[in-house]
């Protein structure tokens, strides 16, 4: 008898628990809490997360497409040590993925959502930046929408999981460094990240592909540089990755 095949909805839940597990392993890894060298059990993950193998296996995969971790054929999976060069460039294949996904959806793009985008930033940047969670889910919710509408519509579906990958890991060093440094939080790189989408969608809206990716290349570029803040620096990965080995050498003596 077949098995029966999963709905829509059971596929779309999967996914929502495979990137919140993703989310949640990528933040530990940039706090700290996971560091280079450290194994990752399934057994321990899925008690942890309240959730069956499958899912995990899932994010482990998805995190070694992005290079945090290494898979150990039987053996789980280990932490890799990833430096602040290699995120910078990971970075840098974004900005060139993203850029061609803005010259390709370019044309193609609804229209009616691009109008949509660009009533709702220029509502946010007439209001002006405003300290809270509520202004940051709105500013981060604009951005989920924008990138995530360009890599659907520049119609090159190889294209898109590649953006998609690469999104993960640069969301997520966004967030532990707005996390880690929230006492001297800064909304008016907010509102600079809402004069870039705009800029964007008004030249997709325009239908100038070469002002589009532009636009979209100074945007990824300000991002990075402004949100590195939160990468270890390379004495910090030489110090974990030593302490994690003496604690190991500790423990076998």
């Amino acid at each position: 008898m077949a098995a029966p095949r999963q709905t829509d909805a059971s596929r779309l839940h999967n996914g929502q628990r495979r990137q919140t597990i993703v989310q949640a392993l990528l933040a530990d890894v940039f706090q700290g809490r996971l560091r280079a060298g450290e194994h990752l059990v399934t057994q321990e993950l899925a008690e942890r997360f309240g959730v069956s193998h499958t899912p995990i296996r899932e994010a482990l995969i998805a995190l070694a497409g992005i290079g945090i971790i290494d898979l150990l054929p039987n053996r789980g999976a280990r932490v890799r040590r990833v430096t602040p060069h290699e995120v910078r460039e990971i970075c840098q294949v974004r900005r060139v993925l993203e850029c061609e996904a803005t010259r390709s959806a370019c044309g193609r793009i609804n229209l009616a959502e691009l109008y949509a985008l660009a009533a709702d930033l220029r509502r946010m940047l007439a209001r002006g930046p405003r300290p809270g969670a509520r202004f940051i889910e709105e500013a981060r919710a604009v951005d989920r929408r924008l990138h995530d509408l360009i890599a659907e519509s520049c119609g090159n579906g190889c294209l898109a999981q590649e953006i998609a990958r690469l999104k993960t890991l640069f969301r997520a060093v966004r967030d532990v460094a707005w996390q880690h440094d929230e006492a001297h939080n800064d909304f008016h790189r907010l509102a600079e990240e809402g004069r870039e989408h705009l800029a964007i969608v008004e030249a997709l809206l325009s239908g100038d592909a070469k002002a589009a990716s532009k636009a979209m290349a100074r945007h990824i570029r300000s991002g990075a540089r402004y949100w590195s803040r939160a990468l270890p620096s390379e004495t910090n990965c030489t110090v974990s990755t030593n302490t994690e080995k003496h604690r190991k050498e500790k423990a076998r003596s």
